[in-house]
């Protein structure tokens, strides 16, 4: 068998990634004609189908998966060296991709652009605002950014903020209205804005711990979000009671507009952690980054 070209192999791994011909082309720089033929002469050199094409998709064959779980690691092992030159030029330049919850996003990455990118011109960074635990390495992500409790003991992680805490509030006039909740008990009977994250695989709980004793509350009310900020103009609008990282919600009740309840409820736990895996090549762009993040407090 002639020995496999490795130009045809990044095609076939960008076709597979992006299920399309379409979309891998655009990627590539070259046409869609140009790419199916470039995959049928290789499935005709390898003896193999590896695609199964329709009017509407592509998605690889069982020999066409396993290609793809071969030859993409190494492809993106190539990019990551090939990126890694910049060093050589004297300053870290490529692309940076990061996943974060959203509160993480705001509050511990976007400050840190403000100080990283004028500095570094030849250095893009993408951020992905996902709940879930994406396995980044399998998402081509750089790094991703999540509690210290929640990064899998596989990955190296850098400390980029300080403790966290929680807070329950609600408007001055929801108060008004239900009465203020002494315990976590009387939750129950509240108006409570609940969160659905993948994480959890449900209704995320609002953890609240007071001397050794932990209560799991799952709020029960009218609305349920997946977005920090739609949480926060609901409690303001007086619609329930939200469960808030305690920095989101200080300025609003230094304001008078939100009002804080259950405080020793709420006790302090590990900030955020940025991660990446320890077998991939740590790019100098990443390592000028981590070195802004990191948390000297």
């Amino acid at each position: 068998m002639a020995q496999p070209n490795f130009n045809d192999l990044a095609a076939f791994a960008m076709v597979a990634k992006e299920r399309s011909f379409t979309k891998a082309g655009a990627k590539l720089g070259v046409s869609q004609s140009a790419l199916s033929q470039t995959i049928k002469a290789l499935e005709e050199r390898l003896k193999l189908r590896l695609l199964t094409r329709t009017t509407r998709s592509v998605a690889p064959t069982e020999a066409g998966m396993r290609l793809l779980e071969s030859v993409a690691p190494r492809f993106d092992e190539i990019e990551a060296e090939i990126a890694a030159l910049g060093e050589l030029r004297g300053k870290p330049a490529g692309t940076i991709r990061i996943t974060a919850g959203e509160h993480a996003a705001i509050s511990a990455l976007q400050p840190a652009l403000k100080r990283f990118l004028p500095d570094h011109p030849d250095i893009k960074v993408e951020i992905i605002v996902d709940y879930g635990l994406v396995d980044i390495v399998a998402a081509g992500y750089d790094a991703g950014v999540r509690l210290g409790e929640q990064v899998a003991k596989d990955m190296i992680a850098v400390r980029i903020g300080p403790e966290m805490r929680m807070a329950v509030v609600g408007s001055p006039d929801y108060f008004k209205r239900f009465g203020i909740p002494e315990s976590p008990q009387d939750l129950a009977s509240h108006n409570c804005i609940a969160s659905r994250l993948p994480t959890y695989g449900g209704l995320f709980p609002w953890g609240l711990e007071k001397d050794g004793r932990e209560v799991k509350v799952r709020g029960d009310g009218q609305l349920v979000f997946n977005s920090l900020a739609l949480r926060l103009n609901s409690a303001l609008d007086g619609l329930g009671l939200a469960y808030l990282p305690e920095d989101q919600a200080i300025p609003h009740i230094r304001a008078g507009r939100l009002i804080r309840v259950l405080e020793d409820w709420c006790p302090p736990f590990p900030g955020y952690h940025l991660y990446y895996p320890s077998r991939r090549h740590f790019s100098p762009a990443l390592s000028v980054l981590v070195d802004v993040l990191r948390y000297r407090g």
